[in-house]
């Protein structure tokens, strides 16, 4: 038996740690959080006003002490902080609008004459590669994730337009001299209402005007929209749950995925006439058939296995098109119920072992099979029913 590489025992090793300390819990989004507060704090600390005390006191006081090319600076800053929050949360909207900003601050960086420019540069030229790799992580939609999202577009968009306004006063007729006729001006021109009895008189003027208009008709639209979806989404769920919800989730079994594997397992067993809940991400494009018992939302997350029954199953089969996802299943299953039986599907030879770590009941492999079977048959190989049934069914004791 060949023995595994160094890189495969420190895989290994990785990945018990893992498990050990939790790790699909808090990882990646929890450093990533940390990572992007950090680069937000950074650029409030190192506005070229001075301290974020002073620009605090320039503002509440309406005095014009703060230079102009602080303003990106703080928004970009502010938005971060923000959005860390949201990546906690997982939010795929948190994590674009961390992607965006981490860019936003990479350009400002680079063009302005930060203090440390350099190490700064480097700082939020890997945040965006680290963001990037972990993108898989980041798919919950939710209201939460949705009204953070539009709070921190609303309130940039607003800083943005009511100071910028405030430092460009005297372009206007009539000149805009106070904090309180800037938040007038930018909510009328980000509102697109128009009123027009305050009117930029300078080229710069009316760009900056032009932007505020555009980015409030952007901003409303994608907050909207961000807000309403996921909370339609969530009633067609409720109303897709509550019509399929026809069995007792007691004794079932528990099919995880819409693959080709996971979609005829679910088929036969309805065959054989045992109940079974399919747990899908999301709703289907076109509707299951009434007489379906289906659950939608995260299935490593452990309250969605709940409602699926999944801690009163007889078993509960992972069967994604993503092997890591299949090891956090079967881990978010132990964590609720350590008795219920669990299986675990495997794709990808070289994830293999990480799926192993995870000490799912049983492991099945039917996609590595059919190389192996197809080189014997080429060769001469003698192929009998204990082979295909261990390479099929791979033992979790062989792990190590």
């Amino acid at each position: 038996m060949l023995q595994p590489s160094t890189t495969q025992r420190l895989r290994r090793r990785l990945l018990a740690w893992g498990t050990d300390l939790r790790a699909d819990r808090w990882f990646p989004q929890l450093p990533l959080a940390i990572l992007l507060g950090l680069g937000g704090w950074w650029l409030l600390r190192a506005m070229p006003a001075g301290s974020l005390h002073t620009v605090l006191d320039d503002l509440l006081e309406s005095r014009r002490n703060l230079p102009p090319d602080s303003l990106p600076s703080l928004l970009i800053g502010a938005g971060m902080l923000l959005s860390a929050l949201g990546l906690l949360l997982r939010s795929r909207l948190a994590w674009t609008l961390a992607l965006l900003l981490s860019l936003t601050a990479l350009a400002s960086v680079m063009i302005g004459r930060a203090p440390h420019g350099i190490h700064a540069a480097a700082y939020f030229l890997l945040l965006p590669f680290l963001l990037l790799a972990s993108w898989r992580r980041f798919d919950h939609s939710s209201l939460t994730s949705g009204t953070l999202f539009a709070l921190t577009s609303v309130a940039m968009l607003l800083l943005y337009a009511t100071f910028g306004a405030y430092y460009q006063g005297a372009a206007f007729r009539p000149q805009i001299t106070d904090l309180t006729t800037a938040l007038y001006f930018a909510v009328v021109t980000m509102s697109t209402v128009g009123y027009g009895d305050i009117t930029p008189q300078t080229s710069d003027a009316r760009l900056f005007t032009v932007s505020i208009i555009v980015l409030g008709v952007a901003v409303f639209a994608t907050s909207l929209t961000a807000v309403v979806a996921p909370m339609v989404t969530r009633s067609l769920q409720r109303i897709v749950n509550r019509k399929g919800r026809r069995m007792k989730r007691e004794h079932h079994f528990v099919v995880v995925g819409d693959t080709p594997l996971a979609v005829n397992t679910w088929r036969e067993l309805s065959r054989r006439g045992q109940p079974v809940t399919r747990l899908l991400r999301r709703a289907p494009d076109t509707a299951l058939p009434d007489d379906v018992d289906a659950v939608y939302g995260d299935p490593s997350d452990g309250d969605v296995l709940r409602q699926a029954g999944a801690d009163k199953a007889q078993a509960v089969m992972a069967m994604l098109d993503n092997d890591s996802d299949n090891a956090f299943v079967v881990l978010a299953v132990r964590e609720i119920a350590r008795g219920v039986r669990t299986v675990a599907a495997v794709n990808n030879a070289s994830y293999l072992g990480r799926v192993k770590l995870a000490q799912p009941d049983v492991l099945i492999a039917p996609q590595i099979l059919g190389g192996e079977l197809v080189a014997m048959l080429m060769t001469g190989e003698e192929i009998n029913a204990d082979f295909v049934l261990h390479r099929v069914f791979q033992p979790p004791e062989a792990a190590a």
